[in-house]
């Protein structure tokens, strides 16, 4: 499964530009399926029949992750910038990127530090103060390699740490790899698995994908943040790295079932399956949108924890991933135990 993480993770997929994502994942998850559609958002909804009588049950993860959007070219051939999705701006200082249709490369520059005033290296760093240098002197240079409106987003670099993975982008295609490892089995339900496009700008493809489906209740499977790193304080942690999945009770777009997440998280404890409770109430993803599309549907969000998250050295656990992977098919076997 770790390759086929570090395969979706290599590639481009900004909010709005996850073709690539989606013809790997098509081309993945052809002989599992019994009928797949790309929807007119770009969603990919497979669909596995199951048998008579069950409930129907919708699983997805997000195929889009965070980057950005050329605003305009200067007369010295720099890029100017947007971020797509939620990124902070003091982590994009020098960093590589990969620009428009072509993946040209880039860097991502600010003034140099010997030519800042003394208000600017002790101010916050800002993307009007950012730009992308294509190796370009001149805006009609730049212009053949770049357009406004053109996608860019953080250059792949793909790495092992120890028992770890870092890489851009695990957020969300550790959970698109893990979909994929679960179509591969066989379930009562009749299941949708459903890799929606842009999450990271306001839960859009998921709210159009379940008003279609019309599910009975749905399975958002996530990366989410980890701040148990060295200034935290315990009090303070959002989940704990390497502790295994992560149940989300409520963060600020939802609330999951409290019957299904408390019963799934007692028969993952029985089962020996590591699994832990999200006890902050921040963040949000595709659940907001699942829970109260189409009439509403019971729903559970599904997570590990992830340090350095919208960066482009997310890092994860691999234990993490395959508690997971249990859990989440537990929970599509079990019915969410309800």
């Amino acid at each position: 499964m770790q390759g086929m993480i570090e395969e979706l993770s290599n590639l481009m997929g900004v909010s709005g530009a996850e073709k690539d994502v989606r013809n790997y994942i098509l081309e993945q998850i052809k002989p599992y399926a019994t009928d797949i559609t790309v929807d007119t958002m770009g969603n990919v909804i497979a669909f596995k029949k199951g048998k008579a009588g069950y409930q129907t049950i919708m699983v997805s993860a997000h195929m889009d992750e965070v980057g950005f959007i050329i605003t305009d070219i200067t007369d010295k051939g720099y890029l100017k910038f947007a971020t797509v999705g939620g990124i902070d701006p003091k982590i994009l200082v020098s960093k590589r990127v990969k620009v428009g249709k072509d993946k040209n490369d880039g860097v991502i520059g600010i003034k140099a530090i010997h030519l800042q005033s003394k208000e600017e290296k002790s101010g916050k760093v800002s993307l009007k103060n950012l730009y992308i240098d294509i190796g370009c002197s001149k805006k009609e240079e730049a212009e053949k390699k770049a357009s406004i409106g053109d996608y860019a987003g953080f250059a792949p670099r793909y790495m092992t740490l120890g028992n770890n993975i870092v890489s851009k982008a695990l957020d969300d295609r550790i959970g698109c790899a893990l979909l994929i490892e679960l179509m591969k089995d066989t379930y009562d339900p009749d299941v949708y698995f459903c890799f929606t496009v842009q999450e990271e700008v306001g839960l859009r493809g998921a709210k159009v994908a379940t008003h279609r489906i019309k599910p009975d209740f749905t399975i958002a499977v996530e990366t989410t943040t980890c701040n148990d790193v060295a200034d935290a304080k315990e009090h303070e942690f959002s989940t704990i790295y390497g502790a295994g999945a992560v149940l989300t009770l409520m963060d600020r777009s939802s609330m999951s079932d409290a019957k299904m997440i408390t019963n799934l998280y007692k028969k993952a404890k029985s089962l020996g399956i590591p699994v832990q409770y999200k006890t902050l109430a921040k963040g949000g993803n595709d659940t907001g949108a699942m829970q109260t599309a189409a009439g509403g549907a019971k729903s559970v969000s599904l997570s590990i924890a992830c340090k350095y998250i919208h960066s482009p050295v997310c890092m994860a656990n691999k234990e993490d991933i395959h508690s997971l992977y249990s859990t989440v098919k537990l929970c599509i076997k079990e019915g969410c135990l309800s």
